[in-house]
């Protein structure tokens, strides 16, 4: 099964002149709060530093940070938003410390000799790398960061898990005393070659949530952007019907352990304008799971070769059987139990 999400790149950054997607990104409070507290609690780090906001949008990040005490922001926006980022600016009376630039990071730059002891940016897309501008962060990084600066965010983790997904299957069985089955069926059908963006019940998860990457904002690379790829074999942690597979992400945020900040997008998490991803299974690939049935699938994430703002993902459900299994596994295939067994009876030996 392949899916492909598409960004085209020409109306990329026209995209982000549209108000309505910054209402969206404002309203979302679990964003607005993460990067808040991320600053604000941590004061000690800003105060006095000079600050590059990656895509700054309307320039709210860039408000924090002078709020927490910074010296100099530099506000660097692609689209004419910025053009009403300076009205944010001095509507809040902070253009002596934030000047922005209508510009690409890459086209950005700074007086001679001078770096930037942290970077600020909200970059996370659909299923993270939705629209690639990770790409244009670690190119500031790389060129604009002094050695010991800082990162905001400075790690994410990207999750799949299978999944039930009732609002794409099950709500068509009866709807108002009548079967609509045909017609979820076309409706899955005509989406199968995109993720969908929708809301995943916790108790819809069919799985906690397998680790397929995880990202040092201090230390990755563009190269390793290019393709992610996870073959694994999920143990079911309670029954329900297998009808797609979730993807969501989690980011940190410098600080004391105490201050340290998260933004979650996991379904257990207050909702974000994220939401999750699913990649819907073809009705004839759905099945009962029980507790400890194992699932093996594979799924890559690869960069198009046309534009390197789209990802293609690829799913495969695999045989459990021809594939290997964690250790020690809890599944109830045969060949796990023994094993399991024979590792217990080793330790206590």
């Amino acid at each position: 099964m392949e899916h492909t999400e598409q960004v085209d790149p020409a109306a990329y950054f026209d995209s982000y002149e549209d108000l309505k997607v910054h209402e969206i990104m404002l309203t979302d409070k679990p964003r607005q709060d993460a990067y808040q507290q991320a600053i604000l609690g941590n004061r000690a780090l800003f105060m006095g530093k000079t600050i590059l906001d990656v895509g700054a949008g309307t320039g709210i990040l860039s408000i924090f940070c002078a709020q927490a005490g910074a010296s100099k922001v530099y506000a660097v926006e692609a689209s004419n938003l910025a053009r009403l980022a300076r009205a944010v600016v001095e509507e809040n009376k902070f253009q002596a410390v934030i000047e922005v630039s209508e510009c690409k990071v890459e086209d950005f730059q700074l007086p001679e000799g001078e770096r930037v002891d942290i970077i600020v940016s909200e970059w996370m897309g659909f299923f993270l790398l939705h629209e690639g501008m990770l790409d244009s962060v670690v190119y500031a990084r790389d060129k604009f960061l002094k050695p010991n600066g800082l990162m905001f965010p400075d790690t994410a983790t990207l999750f799949v898990a299978p999944c039930s997904v009732p609002s794409r299957f099950d709500q068509w069985e009866n709807l108002s005393g009548v079967s609509m089955r045909c017609f979820g069926r076309a409706l899955r059908k005509q989406n199968s070659d995109n993720p969908e963006v929708l809301t995943v019940a916790q108790e819809d998860l069919l799985h906690e949530g397998h680790i397929m990457a995880w990202f040092d904002l201090m230390e990755v690379t563009t190269e390793e952007l290019n393709s992610i790829e996870v073959k694994d074999v999920l143990v079911a942690q309670h029954s329900g019907k297998l009808q797609g597979f979730c993807i969501w992400f989690d980011c940190t945020f410098p600080g004391d352990e105490i201050e340290q900040r998260q933004l979650s997008t996991n379904p257990s998490a207050p909702q974000t304008h994220w939401k999750q991803i699913v990649i819907p299974l073809p009705e004839d690939s759905c099945e009962e799971l029980e507790e400890r049935d194992p699932v093996a699938f594979s799924l890559s994430m690869t960069r198009n070769k046309e534009t390197n703002r789209r990802y293609d993902l690829q799913l495969t459900l695999l045989d459990p059987e021809k594939e290997e299994h964690h250790l020690p596994c809890e599944c109830h295939m045969t060949k796990c139990i023994l094993m399991k067994t024979h590792l217990e009876k080793m330790q206590v030996d």
